[in-house]
């Protein structure tokens, strides 16, 4: 009875209409985008796959965040198939920081099912906390120096993302879903940004965004909107809403960091692109009533909009294998195609506005560079103008 009366009262809110009806408008829009470009632009030929970069039979290696199930489990097989060396990276639940391991463990169990000659690797990630993203990051590059691989990755795919109904803030007091969606995937992109930058072979970093950003059509990117708090003054949780917002705010990072990465001397060694899957059938919908997910989720298959993981990752797997010239688009609908994203996602200023912020808060995450980046390291980042700076070995 009390499943049901949550139900209820979730089907009587806005957030519930916003997503059940605006959303589908704009996953419709997408797919129509589509649909006009092959009927106005057949000239216009998808962005075709190409094999992992290799050079002295340097195994490749990717890092994918929410590896444990869904699209990062789907990507992380097909991805270790192609011949990349996966790292799985999972976030713990509360209180059981050990359960990721068991899950990462049985992902790569999975996988090798299917692809004996997989290569794996799981280690534990909070994308909601610096100091677990730190960690990672410490984990990651003390893994790289003791195995035989070369000290880089050549792939990063910010996949990790939640669908909160309810309000958490995390250790730093940031909305949590937003420091899951947005502000973990950018603290990581920096933290990782020297090795991509190391990589022999030109390197790329891919994040997951939705169409969900298209009806975001004015957006405060102040400290207080950016961590969450500007949305917790509603009496009612938005929840939709910053998830808008956080998909919004990943693809203006994208974008901006492709923008700076171009101005550089040797323009898109690293490259970045965005990814669109669509309506996947995952469990983000987890905290939704489930009354209301398992009728969403029939109404949507019977329309022919919600996919499998494994059809939906097709538009990660089209971002993640184009060729290294690619840089600075948005992948949607599978076979390499690409389409626009919303007008305020190509927002220059407002993109110029996010980087700073971002910036500051990640400065304020008691992550100083002196401590994040070694010796050896070239810091990827100005404080300042806090403008992307590569040094080519």
């Amino acid at each position: 009875m009390g499943e049901l009366w949550k139900a209820l009262h979730f089907l009587c809110s806005m957030e519930f209409w916003r997503m059940g009806v605006l959303w589908t408008i704009s996953i419709v829009m997408s797919y129509l985008q589509l649909l006009m470009r092959r009927l106005f632009s057949p000239s216009s030929s998808p962005c075709c796959s190409c094999s992992p970069p290799k050079t002295n039979c340097i195994r490749p290696v990717c890092v994918i965040t929410g590896a444990t199930s869904g699209l990062g489990a789907a990507a992380a097989f097909e991805l270790s198939s192609k011949g990349f060396y996966v790292v799985l990276a999972g976030r713990s639940p509360h209180l059981l920081l050990k359960m990721v391991v068991i899950i990462a463990w049985q992902t790569m169990e999975d996988i090798k099912s299917r692809n004996k000659d997989a290569h794996l690797k799981a280690l534990q990630v909070d994308m909601s906390s610096s100091q677990s993203i730190l960690k990672f990051r410490n984990s990651l590059q003390e893994w790289l120096c003791d195995s035989d691989l070369h000290s880089s990755i050549q792939l990063l795919i910010n996949n990790a993302g939640i669908l909160a109904t309810s309000s958490r803030l995390t250790t730093e007091g940031y909305d949590q879903m937003l420091a899951t969606n947005y502000i973990g995937a950018f603290s990581l992109t920096t933290l990782l940004l020297p090795l991509l930058q190391n990589s022999p072979v030109p390197s790329r970093i891919v994040n997951v965004t939705s169409f969900t950003h298209r009806y975001v059509f004015d957006v405060k990117v102040d400290k207080e909107a950016v961590s969450g708090k500007y949305f917790l003054r509603s009496k009612q949780y938005p929840c939709a809403r910053i998830y808008e917002c956080s998909k919004l705010c990943l693809l203006l990072f994208s974008y901006e960091l492709h923008r700076q990465l171009g101005m550089m001397d040797k323009p898109h060694c690293i490259s970045v692109v965005a990814a669109d899957p669509g309506l996947a059938e995952t469990n983000i919908m987890r905290e939704v009533p489930s009354y209301i997910s398992r009728a969403a989720f029939m109404v949507l298959k019977c329309v022919g909009l919600l996919q499998s993981s494994n059809k939906a990752v097709r538009s990660i797997l089209d971002a993640a294998l184009a060729p290294p010239e690619i840089s600075g688009v948005y992948f949607f609908g599978g076979n390499g195609r690409t389409i626009n994203s919303s007008s305020l996602s190509h927002n220059t200023r407002l993109a110029a506005e996010l980087w700073k912020t971002s910036f500051d808060l990640f400065m304020e995450s008691q992550l100083p560079l002196d401590e994040t980046f070694t010796s050896d390291d070239k810091p990827c980042i100005i404080p300042g103008n806090t403008k992307v700076r590569l040094h080519m070995q």
